[in-house]
């Protein structure tokens, strides 16, 4: 795998299995007609976003070296991102949300490299360079905001998903990838569109990480900031789009009050958005941010958290009360009055204390699982966490002592302490028996010829989150994504083109040129008559050197294509509004 790409001190403090998302941006790939794309958003956003943006987008993107001529450099913009305390790496599209998320916690922003075809530049559904680049970047550079990324991101990436959260997350990356493809047959979009549907309607209850993607989707992306009579944009989606920026701003799209009920607010990635949520300022945001982590099993922890994890079938960590956590993927929880009195995981697992492995509980000695008591002795006010020597020797809790230790909902642990571990407080957090028998009532949990019975000690779930609390416990390079993005096809037809459009950058940027202006009309109008935007260039350097004939030529030219391409119309009237509306200012 390559995994070459430029860097700076925050990419390199990137823990392993985020960095297995980064691949190389590949400059040179950039076609001319992908150049062309670039400038013509940014012009157009530039120009556009300066009235309706909020004042950090123009700001910002002089302190993030966003060019409007060329598509971005990663290795430029690290450079310059450093100085306001972020970083950017490329990635193949859509990634899963936790490790999206998780990237922002470390200040790092996720740029999709590829860039959208000329025939989706007013909207694409795919992440690319022109939304992450020109969307996200810019905003980041305002520090209240930057710092709102940052914690929704360290909130974020600790979201319970549900098994079906991975699915629709396969889905709309497949759907995006496919819409987003020259020549993808309709059925097969079609095929996908269902699936994607299908899915959405059949939800169940919002996961966490439903939730929170809810909430950066109408904050982070489709984010608006003011008042809801004078509105102003900052999210990354409606920066990106120059129909959506224009859309948002009418009737047609009904603006909230941005509060927590927008975490049960679905949208739909593929159509534009019927409503939008206005926030007053961002300080705003990070008080609905904590107003739902409040409501996280992060924080709540309890059995409904361990149900959480459960439903997710996949790695994740509770805390209970002493500080020390398990991690691995649960299987089980035996409850007793609305509590969870025994947890059960399956496959590897690793028992932490503040976020660090504990010395001998690996996943390699807990290989098949890990299973524990929770909660108090039964007729016992004390819990063994809160007991003094003196309480322990009296209860018979020390080494080399046979014991059974009835817990309340009547987990029975009966066994010879082995040894223990205690935390800084000094607080026991672990026991290991051997000879050990676990019940509940007629249920063993565990027998004698398992070997070591470990019980971890803690009177309550205190949190429960998504992934290991030591990421070096497990191995988390495994993600291999379904489906890759799929480059244009290279054809005789698309390199003569691509050729016309550097030929009119090169006379753009006062670098030697192939053939004429004048012959570059004429090749355009006979080989490629439906290309609008080579067009309009020509028509922007023509008006520039004062060429009126040209000018008339290709203005004609364009309006002609508004008729031959309605979709193209407002596009080319946009392009010519640009370069006439410069020219009387």
């Amino acid at each position: 795998m390559d995994t070459e790409f430029q860097t700076n001190p925050l990419i390199e403090r990137l823990p392993k299995h985020l960095k297995q998302f980064i691949k190389p941006q590949n400059y040179e790939e950039y076609t001319p007609v992908n150049q062309a794309v670039w400038r013509y958003v940014m012009r157009k956003n530039v120009d556009y976003l300066s009235k309706v943006a909020h004042d950090s987008y123009l700001d910002g993107l002089q302190k993030t070296g966003l060019e409007i001529e060329n598509i971005p450099n990663m290795y430029g913009m690290n450079r310059i991102l450093k100085e306001i305390g972020w970083a950017a790496v490329a990635v193949d599209g859509f990634i899963p949300p936790n490790a999206f998320m998780e990237f922002q916690a470390y200040n790092v922003l996720v740029i999709a490299s590829d860039i959208r075809q000329l025939e989706h530049i007013e909207y694409t559904p795919a992440p690319d360079i022109i939304h992450e680049g020109a969307g996200h970047a810019p905003i980041i550079a305002n520090p209240e905001y930057a710092e709102y990324l940052r914690r929704f991101g360290e909130i974020g990436c600790k979201a319970i998903s549900s098994a079906r959260d991975y699915e629709m997350y396969e889905a709309i990356r497949l759907l995006s990838i496919l819409k987003e493809a020259e020549g993808t047959p309709k059925e097969e979009i079609e095929a996908i569109e269902k699936r994607v549907d299908d899915l959405q309607n059949d939800m169940g209850e919002l996961s966490e990480m439903a939730q929170i993607r809810n909430l950066h989707w109408w904050t982070v992306e489709y984010g608006l900031i003011g008042t809801l009579d004078n509105p102003k944009i900052y999210g990354a989606g409606l920066l990106s789009s120059i129909g959506e920026s224009a859309w948002c701003m009418t009737d047609n799209v009904k603006k909230l009050p941005y509060d927590i009920h927008a975490v049960d607010q679905s949208f739909d990635i593929t159509k534009p958005q019927p409503q939008l949520y206005v926030t007053p300022d961002f300080a705003h945001l990070n008080q609905v941010l904590e107003e739902f982590a409040n409501k996280m099993a992060l924080r709540t922890g309890g059995l409904s958290g361990i149900q959480k994890l459960i439903k997710s079938n996949a790695l994740g960590t509770i805390e209970l009360s002493t500080g020390i956590q398990i991690s691995g993927v649960f299987t089980n929880v035996i409850e007793h009055q609305g509590k969870p009195i025994y947890i059960q995981t399956t496959g590897k697992t690793a028992l932490s204390n503040r976020e660090k492995e504990l010395v001998g509980h690996g996943t390699e000695y807990h290989s098949e699982g890990f299973g524990s008591p929770i909660g108090k002795l039964k007729g016992i006010n004390l819990a063994i966490e809160d007991m003094s020597p003196r309480d322990l020797s009296a209860y018979a809790i020390s080494e080399g002592q046979k014991v059974t230790l009835e817990f309340e909902g009547d987990i029975i642990v009966s066994g010879e302490i082995i040894t223990g571990s205690r935390n800084l407080q000094g607080q026991i957090i672990t026991i290991s028996f051997k000879n050990c028998t676990v019940t509940h009532h007629d249920t063993v949990l565990f027998q004698p010829e398992w070997g070591i019975y470990d019980m971890a000690i803690g009177k309550k779930v205190i949190s429960a989150f998504s992934g290991p609390a030591d990421i070096r416990s497990f191995d988390l390079i495994t993600h291999v994504p379904s489906s890759k993005t799929i480059k244009a096809k290279k054809t005789q037809e698309r390199e003569e083109l691509e050729s016309l459009y550097q030929n009119i950058r090169n006379i753009r940027e006062g670098k030697p040129s192939v053939i004429t202006l004048e012959a570059t009309f004429d090749k355009l109008i006979e080989n490629h008559p439906k290309d609008w935007l080579l067009s309009v260039e020509i028509t922007e350097l023509a008006h520039r050197e004062n060429n009126i004939v040209l000018e008339q030529k290709t203005t004609k030219h364009l309006e002609a294509l508004k008729v031959i391409r309605p979709e193209a119309a407002k596009l080319i009237s946009n392009g010519l509004d640009l370069i006439f509306d410069k020219a009387t200012a």
